[in-house]
Protein backbone atom coordinates (compact mmCIF):
# COMPACT_ATOMS: atom_id res chain seq x y z
CA UNK A 1 0.00 0.00 0.00
CA UNK A 2 1.56 3.20 -1.24
CA UNK A 3 2.30 5.73 2.30
CA UNK A 4 0.60 9.35 2.17
CA UNK A 5 2.03 12.36 1.72
CA UNK A 6 2.11 13.24 4.91
CA UNK A 7 3.64 9.85 6.01
CA UNK A 8 6.60 10.68 3.64
CA UNK A 9 7.16 14.19 4.73
CA UNK A 10 7.19 12.74 8.07
CA UNK A 11 9.58 9.57 7.34
CA UNK A 12 12.14 12.27 5.87
CA UNK A 13 11.58 14.18 9.05
CA UNK A 14 12.49 11.53 11.06
CA UNK A 15 15.38 10.83 8.46
CA UNK A 16 16.88 14.30 8.87
CA UNK A 17 16.69 14.43 12.21
CA UNK A 18 18.89 11.54 13.01
CA UNK A 19 21.17 12.78 10.54
CA UNK A 20 21.71 15.68 12.38
CA UNK A 21 22.09 13.92 15.62
CA UNK A 22 24.32 11.50 14.32
CA UNK A 23 26.42 14.54 12.76
CA UNK A 24 26.05 16.35 16.31
CA UNK A 25 27.63 12.97 17.87
CA UNK A 26 31.12 13.37 15.80
CA UNK A 27 31.69 16.38 16.12
CA UNK A 28 30.66 17.58 19.60
CA UNK A 29 33.25 16.72 22.33
CA UNK A 30 32.35 14.61 25.51
CA UNK A 31 31.60 15.87 28.17
CA UNK A 32 34.92 16.38 30.66
CA UNK A 33 34.36 15.06 34.02
CA UNK A 34 34.60 17.44 36.91
CA UNK A 35 38.07 17.05 39.06
CA UNK A 36 38.34 14.67 41.34
CA UNK A 37 38.62 16.76 44.81
CA UNK A 38 37.38 14.12 46.96
CA UNK A 39 40.21 11.93 45.70
CA UNK A 40 42.88 14.25 46.32
CA UNK A 41 42.07 14.94 49.59
CA UNK A 42 41.98 11.37 50.34
CA UNK A 43 45.52 10.66 48.96
CA UNK A 44 46.81 13.75 50.72
CA UNK A 45 45.52 13.31 54.33
CA UNK A 46 46.39 9.17 53.63
CA UNK A 47 48.70 8.58 56.79
CA UNK A 48 49.05 12.35 57.97
CA UNK A 49 45.24 12.73 59.24
CA UNK A 50 46.39 13.25 62.99
CA UNK A 51 48.84 16.32 61.69
CA UNK A 52 46.13 18.59 59.57
CA UNK A 53 45.34 21.75 60.95
CA UNK A 54 42.07 22.28 58.41
CA UNK A 55 39.13 20.30 58.20
CA UNK A 56 39.28 18.27 55.16
CA UNK A 57 35.57 19.05 54.10
CA UNK A 58 36.13 22.72 54.18
CA UNK A 59 38.18 22.26 51.19
CA UNK A 60 36.76 24.30 48.38
CA UNK A 61 39.25 25.18 45.88
CA UNK A 62 38.49 27.54 42.89
CA UNK A 63 40.94 25.01 40.50
CA UNK A 64 40.11 24.58 36.86
CA UNK A 65 42.53 21.79 36.56
CA UNK A 66 42.07 18.24 36.52
CA UNK A 67 45.42 17.13 36.93
CA UNK A 68 45.14 14.68 40.11
CA UNK A 69 48.82 15.40 40.50
CA UNK A 70 48.18 19.25 41.43
CA UNK A 71 44.84 18.68 42.54
CA UNK A 72 46.72 16.46 45.60
CA UNK A 73 49.46 19.46 46.09
CA UNK A 74 46.65 21.98 46.73
CA UNK A 75 44.88 19.33 48.72
CA UNK A 76 48.25 19.22 50.78
CA UNK A 77 48.73 22.78 51.38
CA UNK A 78 45.17 23.12 52.56
CA UNK A 79 45.48 20.09 54.94
CA UNK A 80 48.61 20.84 56.48
CA UNK A 81 50.48 24.16 55.20
CA UNK A 82 50.46 27.45 57.74
CA UNK A 83 53.55 28.67 55.65
CA UNK A 84 54.59 27.92 51.75
CA UNK A 85 57.76 26.01 51.39
CA UNK A 86 60.38 25.98 48.73
CA UNK A 87 59.28 23.26 45.46
CA UNK A 88 61.59 20.46 46.38
CA UNK A 89 59.72 19.45 49.33
CA UNK A 90 56.63 19.49 47.45
CA UNK A 91 57.40 17.68 44.85
CA UNK A 92 56.74 14.49 46.10
CA UNK A 93 52.89 15.38 46.25
CA UNK A 94 53.22 15.78 42.69
CA UNK A 95 55.12 12.84 41.40
CA UNK A 96 56.74 10.61 43.73
CA UNK A 97 58.09 8.20 40.78
CA UNK A 98 60.79 5.82 41.39
CA UNK A 99 60.70 6.24 45.21
CA UNK A 100 60.19 3.61 47.23
CA UNK A 101 57.25 3.76 50.51
CA UNK A 102 60.11 4.53 52.75
CA UNK A 103 61.23 7.41 51.13
CA UNK A 104 58.03 8.96 49.88
CA UNK A 105 56.65 8.58 53.72
CA UNK A 106 59.91 10.74 54.90
CA UNK A 107 59.68 13.62 52.16
CA UNK A 108 55.91 13.42 53.21
CA UNK A 109 56.61 14.14 56.96
CA UNK A 110 59.42 16.73 55.90
CA UNK A 111 57.08 18.70 54.05
CA UNK A 112 53.93 18.74 56.55
CA UNK A 113 56.62 19.52 59.91
CA UNK A 114 58.17 22.35 57.21
CA UNK A 115 55.09 23.92 56.16
CA UNK A 116 52.82 23.42 59.35
CA UNK A 117 56.07 25.93 60.95
CA UNK A 118 57.02 23.13 62.93
CA UNK A 119 60.84 22.22 63.56
CA UNK A 120 62.20 19.83 60.78
CA UNK A 121 65.05 19.42 62.75
CA UNK A 122 63.16 17.54 65.48
CA UNK A 123 60.74 15.57 62.75
CA UNK A 124 63.90 13.59 61.95
CA UNK A 125 66.21 15.93 59.74
CA UNK A 126 68.79 15.92 62.93
CA UNK A 127 69.58 12.11 61.34
CA UNK A 128 71.14 14.12 58.50
CA UNK A 129 71.71 17.86 59.00
CA UNK A 130 72.73 19.99 61.62
CA UNK A 131 70.60 22.99 62.40
CA UNK A 132 72.54 25.06 60.68
CA UNK A 133 72.15 22.92 57.31
CA UNK A 134 68.58 22.32 57.93
CA UNK A 135 68.09 25.67 57.31
CA UNK A 136 70.31 26.22 54.16
CA UNK A 137 67.97 22.82 53.31
CA UNK A 138 64.78 25.05 53.93
CA UNK A 139 66.09 27.65 51.95
CA UNK A 140 67.84 26.10 49.05
CA UNK A 141 69.60 28.40 45.75
CA UNK A 142 67.90 28.06 42.92
CA UNK A 143 65.43 25.28 41.53
CA UNK A 144 66.96 21.83 42.72
CA UNK A 145 65.87 18.61 43.78
CA UNK A 146 65.11 17.01 47.13
CA UNK A 147 68.81 15.41 47.36
CA UNK A 148 70.52 17.81 45.79
CA UNK A 149 69.19 20.07 48.48
CA UNK A 150 70.47 18.37 51.33
CA UNK A 151 73.91 17.90 49.38
CA UNK A 152 73.63 21.75 48.73
CA UNK A 153 72.49 22.12 52.65
CA UNK A 154 75.88 20.11 53.39
CA UNK A 155 78.11 22.21 50.92
CA UNK A 156 76.79 25.68 52.26
CA UNK A 157 77.82 24.74 55.50
CA UNK A 158 81.59 24.24 54.63
CA UNK A 159 81.78 27.09 51.79
CA UNK A 160 80.41 30.46 51.24
CA UNK A 161 80.85 30.18 47.32
CA UNK A 162 77.87 29.45 45.03
CA UNK A 163 80.20 28.39 42.43
CA UNK A 164 81.47 25.26 44.82
CA UNK A 165 78.46 24.60 45.89
CA UNK A 166 76.75 24.13 42.25
CA UNK A 167 79.74 21.75 41.47
CA UNK A 168 79.05 19.47 44.91
CA UNK A 169 75.30 19.51 44.15
CA UNK A 170 75.70 19.37 40.48
CA UNK A 171 78.09 16.01 40.85
CA UNK A 172 77.56 12.35 41.47
CA UNK A 173 78.30 13.23 45.40
CA UNK A 174 74.51 14.57 45.36
CA UNK A 175 73.34 10.59 44.18
CA UNK A 176 75.37 8.99 46.21
CA UNK A 177 72.79 6.39 48.76
CA UNK A 178 71.35 8.27 51.69
CA UNK A 179 73.09 5.39 53.82
CA UNK A 180 76.45 6.49 52.85
CA UNK A 181 75.72 10.15 53.60
CA UNK A 182 78.15 10.36 56.62
CA UNK A 183 81.19 9.02 54.11
CA UNK A 184 80.45 11.27 51.09
CA UNK A 185 79.76 14.20 53.55
CA UNK A 186 83.45 14.19 54.15
CA UNK A 187 83.82 13.95 50.28
CA UNK A 188 81.47 16.98 49.84
CA UNK A 189 84.06 18.78 52.49
CA UNK A 190 87.20 17.46 50.97
CA UNK A 191 86.36 19.04 47.08
CA UNK A 192 85.28 22.37 49.13
CA UNK A 193 88.39 22.27 50.26
CA UNK A 194 90.21 21.50 47.01
CA UNK A 195 88.27 22.85 43.91
CA UNK A 196 87.82 20.89 40.99
CA UNK A 197 85.60 20.64 38.05
CA UNK A 198 82.42 18.43 38.16
CA UNK A 199 83.80 16.06 35.85
CA UNK A 200 86.66 15.35 37.95
CA UNK A 201 84.81 15.39 41.07
CA UNK A 202 82.83 12.91 39.41
CA UNK A 203 85.95 10.76 37.79
CA UNK A 204 87.16 11.01 41.68
CA UNK A 205 83.64 9.74 42.94
CA UNK A 206 84.29 6.36 40.87
CA UNK A 207 87.10 5.41 42.42
CA UNK A 208 86.38 6.49 45.82
CA UNK A 209 83.20 4.19 45.27
CA UNK A 210 85.08 1.35 44.23
CA UNK A 211 88.12 2.16 46.63
CA UNK A 212 85.40 2.16 49.76
CA UNK A 213 83.47 -1.09 48.64
CA UNK A 214 86.89 -3.05 48.85
CA UNK A 215 88.03 -1.05 51.90
CA UNK A 216 85.17 0.04 54.59
CA UNK A 217 87.98 2.02 56.40
CA UNK A 218 88.96 4.36 53.32
CA UNK A 219 88.65 7.98 54.11
CA UNK A 220 89.57 11.27 52.55
CA UNK A 221 91.45 12.63 55.90
CA UNK A 222 95.00 13.38 55.41
CA UNK A 223 94.90 12.95 51.34
CA UNK A 224 95.30 16.01 48.72
CA UNK A 225 93.87 15.79 45.84
CA UNK A 226 97.16 15.66 43.92
CA UNK A 227 97.58 12.31 45.80
CA UNK A 228 93.77 11.18 45.06
CA UNK A 229 94.36 12.18 41.17
CA UNK A 230 97.71 9.50 41.75
CA UNK A 231 95.72 6.55 42.96
CA UNK A 232 93.11 6.99 40.44
CA UNK A 233 94.95 6.84 37.05
CA UNK A 234 96.63 3.72 38.66
CA UNK A 235 92.73 2.29 39.37
CA UNK A 236 92.61 3.33 35.58
CA UNK A 237 95.49 1.21 34.73
CA UNK A 238 94.57 -1.54 36.63
CA UNK A 239 90.96 -1.50 35.18
CA UNK A 240 92.51 -1.56 31.64
CA UNK A 241 94.39 -4.66 32.58
CA UNK A 242 91.83 -6.79 34.40
CA UNK A 243 89.50 -5.92 31.02
CA UNK A 244 92.24 -7.23 28.66
CA UNK A 245 92.56 -10.13 30.56
CA UNK A 246 88.70 -10.70 31.36
CA UNK A 247 88.00 -9.90 27.58
CA UNK A 248 90.36 -12.82 26.48
CA UNK A 249 89.21 -15.28 29.16
CA UNK A 250 85.78 -14.53 27.97
CA UNK A 251 87.31 -15.32 24.46
CA UNK A 252 88.42 -18.45 25.52
CA UNK A 253 85.81 -19.80 27.52
CA UNK A 254 82.61 -19.12 25.09
CA UNK A 255 84.96 -21.01 22.29
CA UNK A 256 84.98 -23.53 24.43
CA UNK A 257 81.07 -23.90 25.21
CA UNK A 258 80.84 -23.28 21.70
CA UNK A 259 82.62 -26.39 20.68
CA UNK A 260 81.09 -28.61 22.89
CA UNK A 261 77.69 -26.85 21.46
CA UNK A 262 76.15 -25.78 24.55
CA UNK A 263 74.44 -22.28 24.80
CA UNK A 264 76.38 -18.91 24.52
CA UNK A 265 76.98 -17.42 28.31
CA UNK A 266 77.28 -13.88 27.24
CA UNK A 267 76.41 -11.90 30.18
CA UNK A 268 73.34 -9.14 29.68
CA UNK A 269 70.81 -7.61 31.11
CA UNK A 270 67.51 -6.02 30.59
CA UNK A 271 68.37 -2.31 30.50
CA UNK A 272 66.28 0.64 30.36
CA UNK A 273 62.86 0.30 28.76
CA UNK A 274 63.95 2.76 26.28
CA UNK A 275 64.24 2.23 22.57
CA UNK A 276 67.68 3.16 20.44
CA UNK A 277 67.32 6.15 18.46
CA UNK A 278 69.16 7.37 15.44
CA UNK A 279 69.03 10.78 13.41
CA UNK A 280 70.50 11.97 9.86
CA UNK A 281 71.58 15.88 9.94
CA UNK A 282 70.22 16.58 6.62
CA UNK A 283 68.51 14.78 3.94
CA UNK A 284 71.71 14.36 1.88
CA UNK A 285 73.47 12.68 5.03
CA UNK A 286 70.61 10.95 5.25
CA UNK A 287 70.78 9.54 1.38
CA UNK A 288 74.72 8.35 2.42
CA UNK A 289 72.93 6.84 5.26
CA UNK A 290 75.09 8.84 7.78
CA UNK A 291 73.39 9.12 11.25
CA UNK A 292 73.83 9.61 14.46
CA UNK A 293 73.13 6.82 16.77
CA UNK A 294 72.59 6.13 20.26
CA UNK A 295 72.05 2.93 21.34
CA UNK A 296 71.68 0.81 24.86
CA UNK A 297 74.69 -1.06 26.06
CA UNK A 298 73.27 -4.25 27.61
CA UNK A 299 76.38 -7.09 27.50
CA UNK A 300 79.64 -7.03 29.63
CA UNK A 301 81.46 -7.13 26.49
CA UNK A 302 79.96 -4.18 24.88
CA UNK A 303 81.06 -2.31 28.21
CA UNK A 304 84.63 -3.29 27.88
CA UNK A 305 84.75 -2.10 24.37
CA UNK A 306 83.34 0.98 25.14
CA UNK A 307 85.44 1.38 27.87
CA UNK A 308 88.87 0.61 25.80
CA UNK A 309 87.65 2.58 22.79
CA UNK A 310 86.93 5.77 25.02
CA UNK A 311 89.82 5.12 27.77
CA UNK A 312 87.43 5.71 31.03
CA UNK A 313 86.06 3.14 33.32
CA UNK A 314 82.18 2.51 32.39
CA UNK A 315 83.30 -1.44 32.35
CA UNK A 316 82.93 -0.73 36.11
CA UNK A 317 79.54 0.42 36.24
CA UNK A 318 78.33 -3.35 34.96
CA UNK A 319 76.93 -3.98 38.29
CA UNK A 320 74.84 -0.94 38.49
CA UNK A 321 73.69 -2.03 34.96
CA UNK A 322 72.57 -5.69 36.33
CA UNK A 323 70.68 -4.75 39.73
CA UNK A 324 69.12 -1.81 37.00
CA UNK A 325 69.83 0.93 38.56
CA UNK A 326 71.39 2.61 35.67
CA UNK A 327 71.71 2.04 31.90
CA UNK A 328 74.88 2.60 29.52
CA UNK A 329 74.44 4.15 26.26
CA UNK A 330 76.49 5.21 23.38
CA UNK A 331 76.53 8.39 21.13
CA UNK A 332 78.25 7.36 17.46
CA UNK A 333 78.40 8.77 14.03
CA UNK A 334 77.90 5.91 11.62
CA UNK A 335 78.68 6.55 8.03
CA UNK A 336 79.40 3.53 4.94
CA UNK A 337 82.35 1.64 6.37
CA UNK A 338 82.98 3.54 9.88
CA UNK A 339 81.05 4.02 13.13
CA UNK A 340 82.88 6.78 15.60
CA UNK A 341 82.36 7.01 18.81
CA UNK A 342 81.56 9.89 20.71
CA UNK A 343 80.17 9.85 23.85
CA UNK A 344 79.19 7.48 26.94
CA UNK A 345 75.98 8.31 28.60
CA UNK A 346 74.59 6.90 32.10
CA UNK A 347 71.02 7.40 33.52
CA UNK A 348 69.81 6.97 36.12
CA UNK A 349 66.18 5.11 37.20
CA UNK A 350 64.48 8.27 36.58
CA UNK A 351 65.94 8.42 32.42
CA UNK A 352 68.45 11.41 34.01
CA UNK A 353 71.05 11.98 32.27
CA UNK A 354 73.29 11.85 35.30
CA UNK A 355 76.89 11.41 33.35
CA UNK A 356 77.72 12.32 30.08
CA UNK A 357 81.40 12.17 28.71
CA UNK A 358 83.92 11.59 25.28
CA UNK A 359 87.15 10.06 25.38
CA UNK A 360 89.51 9.92 28.11
CA UNK A 361 86.72 11.73 30.21
CA UNK A 362 85.97 15.22 28.28
CA UNK A 363 83.07 16.86 28.16
CA UNK A 364 80.47 16.80 25.51
CA UNK A 365 80.96 19.47 22.56
CA UNK A 366 78.19 21.46 21.49
CA UNK A 367 77.16 19.90 18.66
CA UNK A 368 77.31 16.94 20.90
CA UNK A 369 75.07 18.28 22.99
CA UNK A 370 72.67 19.37 20.36
CA UNK A 371 72.43 15.88 19.09
CA UNK A 372 71.49 14.76 22.93
CA UNK A 373 68.85 17.44 23.16
CA UNK A 374 67.17 16.11 20.16
CA UNK A 375 67.25 12.57 22.03
CA UNK A 376 66.10 13.34 25.03
CA UNK A 377 63.48 15.42 23.41
CA UNK A 378 62.34 12.20 21.64
CA UNK A 379 62.50 9.24 24.13
CA UNK A 380 61.45 11.41 27.44
CA UNK A 381 65.17 11.76 28.73
CA UNK A 382 66.44 14.20 31.28
CA UNK A 383 69.47 15.99 30.32
CA UNK A 384 71.31 17.43 33.76
CA UNK A 385 73.89 20.24 33.45
CA UNK A 386 76.80 17.31 33.41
Amino acid sequence: MAKSMIARRQEAERARVEAYELTLRRVARPTRPPPDLHNAIREAERGFAADTIRDPASWKPKLKTRDPARLRLAAARHLFARYPVAPHLEQVWIDATGLDRAETELRKRWYVAAAGGGSLYKAGASALLSRKEVHAFLNPLGTVGFDEAIWQAIARSTTDDPALVSRITRSRIARTPRGELAFWREAAQFFCAQPTTVEEIDDLCDYIADRRRRERKFSLKGRSLAALRRLMQAWHRDLAVVARIEAARRRAELARHRSAGEADLTVHWPGAQLADWSWSLSAKASARRDEYVITQLRTAESLVAESRAMRHCVSSYAAKCIAGFASIWSLRYRRPGNVDRLLTIELDRQHRAVQVRGFANRPAHPDERKVLERWAKARGIILLET
